[in-house]
Order: structure tokens, then sequence, then C-alpha cells
């Protein structure tokens, strides 16, 4: 190689390099979900640049903004406005489920990346088009839950299917939820959505059915149960008027069954799983330790024992550095937590306990 051509792959070396290194130019697409506190108190890690926000609601902006001591020129009444002024490379949607449709709507045909709080979608017909959308448009479209990054689910899933230590899924059971959104002391903003049957789909059994759908589907590698069954009750209507405030759903696969238990009326908040094999059992949660019990399937005096679980290593440890790497090609989600493939079959889960739950019927997917 001669030495113009040496200096030439050396400037190639450094600007793929400078690419690299650059933050992800990221907007914020609504306020009214009391997640979006997680990328507005984020230190700055180099990975990610927040480069607009856009909320129709200019109080609730810049009260936020002013919070975390962020500009308030980063404030547009609008994604459109944002989005022309801005130009992010990829965005994050802290509105309403029903509005995850309308901002992909808007992004997808630009090119923007976008990622949603769980779920994906409202309902079908909308996860349908979304998906539609960041096909056509080459885009990838990721669904953010809380759970996706606690080292206990991916520990989990590596006994199960890379060491085969606990045989087969035979059940899973999922508790998740807390005492109730307006007991907890969340905002007005998110709970005026948040309990419309509406922009929500559901109460509990969307707020909190929505976890156990996802880890369901991904320790199932992306098969869909066979049928679906809930049952949703109104504990508090005098709280919760339009919406359920506890759920139970039940997923059957051919030789599995998982039951999700949903609830704005647990004595305090939870976020944990159990997942029992031919061979044992894992009970997960988001400290750093689980509980293991092993054995040959046969014997039934194994000891249970506490393990400790090493934390994820970036950017597999939060969603945001996750989302930058996803977008610059580091990381190719396929069947993980935060993808398509899973994220579709949640939302036909919650659809179907939905409806089962309303005619107290078994739905087949």
């Amino acid at each position: 190689m001669n030495l113009s051509l040496r200096f030439l792959s050396l400037i190639l070396i450094l600007w793929a390099s400078a690419v690299a290194a650059k933050p992800l130019r990221l907007g914020i697409a609504g306020f009214t979900h009391d997640h979006v506190h997680q990328i507005l108190r984020r230190p700055a890690q180099g990975d990610v640049e927040i480069v607009g926000v856009a909320e129709p609601n200019k109080e609730l902006a810049m009260r936020y903004l002013k919070r975390y001591k962020l500009p308030e020129s980063l404030w547009y009444a609008s994604l459109e406005a944002m989005i022309a002024a801005t130009k992010p490379e990829a965005v994050c949607a802290f509105n309403s489920i029903y509005e995850h449709k309308q901002v992909v709507d808007i992004c997808a045909p630009k090119g923007i990346h976008v990622m949603v709080e769980k779920p994906l979608a409202v309902n079908t017909a909308h996860a349908k088009t979304m998906i539609a959308l960041a096909q056509k448009h080459n885009i990838q479209l990721l669904t953010n839950f809380e759970t996706t990054w606690y080292s206990s689910h991916q520990q989990a899933y590596d006994l199960i299917h890379t060491q085969n230590t606990l045989g087969d899924i035979r059940k899973v059971v999922v508790h998740d939820g807390h005492r109730g959104p307006k007991e907890i002391g969340c905002s007005q903003e998110f709970l005026r959505w948040l309990t419309d049957p509406v922009q929500n789909g559901g109460g509990a059994i969307i707020d909190f059915g929505c976890y156990g759908a996802n880890l369901m589907t991904w320790l199932m590698k992306g098969e869909r149960p066979l049928t679906v069954t809930a049952v949703t009750q109104q504990i508090k209507p005098d709280v919760y008027p339009k919406v359920d405030d506890e759920a139970t759903i039940i997923l059957t696969y051919p030789k599995a069954q998982a039951i999700i238990q949903a609830s704005w009326n647990w004595p305090f908040d939870r976020k944990d799983m159990e997942i029992y094999g031919q061979k044992g059992y894992v009970v997960c949660d988001k400290t750093q330790q689980m509980r293991v019990r092993l054995g040959d399937g046969v014997k039934r005096d194994a000891a249970e024992e506490k393990r400790d679980i090493p934390a994820l290593s970036a950017p597999y440890d939060d969603p945001f550095s996750y989302f930058a790497a996803v977008v610059k090609g580091d990381i190719k989600p396929q069947k993980d937590l935060s993808s398509l493939e899973i994220n579709q079959i949640v939302v036909e889960i919650l659809e179907a306990a939905v409806q089962s739950s309303k005619t107290g019927k078994p739905v087949k997917l």
C-alpha cells in the first residue's frame, strides 16, 4: 500500500471513530409519562444528547426543564416543530400509549428511530401500522420496560437457554404493581391518561400486565401462547371508576403456563418473577440477588440458595445507552425484550386479555 492510500485509510478510520463517539441526537416526545424523569435526570454520559422536547403543555414542559436545570430553549409545542428545528436522529416517546402511533407516523417517514415506553401500542391495529412504517422506512422501533434492565432476568434466561440448568419451562408466575398510581403520587398529567380506557387501553391489566407478557414471550423465544384468559376487578371504583385496578392473566402453551398478576392494590411496590422448570426454580427481582433451587427432576431435597448476580455491563444496563447502540448499529435487537418480534406479541396478549376479561372466556391467539 502506497503512502497516499495509507493516509486515506487512516482518515477513514479516524472519521469512523469520531462518528461512533458522537452522542446520539435525541428528541423527547411528550412529558405526560412520569417515566420521562429517567432521561431528564440521567447524568451526561457522552452517549446521548437531548436536542429538543415536544410537549403541547408548555407549563408542564417548563416546570420539568427548570427542575432538571435544562435550557428552556429545548421546548417546542409540537413534535413536527421540534424535528424541523433540531434534526434528531432518534426520539423517545413519553406520552400516552394511544399516542405512540402518532409518534411513529411522524418520525418513521423522516428516518428517525423511535423508542416508546411500555407497551408498544394500545391495540394490535396500532401495532401493525407502527411495525409496517418502521419496516418500510428502515427505522428501529423499540419498547422500554424497566424489567429489561434487571440483571437477574438476564441470568435466569442464561440458566434456562444456555446452561439448560432448569430444564424446560413449566410455569412462570409474575407479580407486578404497587398500591395504585394515585396512591403513590403519580402526576396529574400521568393519571389523566393512565386511568383512561382509550388512552391506556385498560388499567392495571395494561399498566402492569405488560411486564409479564413481555418477560414470558421472551423466555419462550417469541412463541405465542395458545390461549389467553383474564379476570379483572374494580376493587377501588371510587378511585378508578373507568378502568380495572386488579387483573390476573393466564397464558397457556403446549407444555407451559404463565400466571401474570397485575395490581394497583399491592401493599408495597413489587416487580418479581418465579420461573419453574423440570429440574428446579429461580426467583428474580430488581436486586443483585436471585434465589435458585436445583435438582435432577426426581429428588425433592435440593436446598434453595441465594446467588449474587453481577450488574449488567454497558450498553445493556440502561435503556438510553442501549437505544444509542442500536441506532449506531452496534446491537441488532433480535427477539430480545425490547424488540419488535417480542413486543408485537405482547400487544396481542394484552388485547386478548382485555377481551377475555369482558367475555369471561379464554381467547385463542
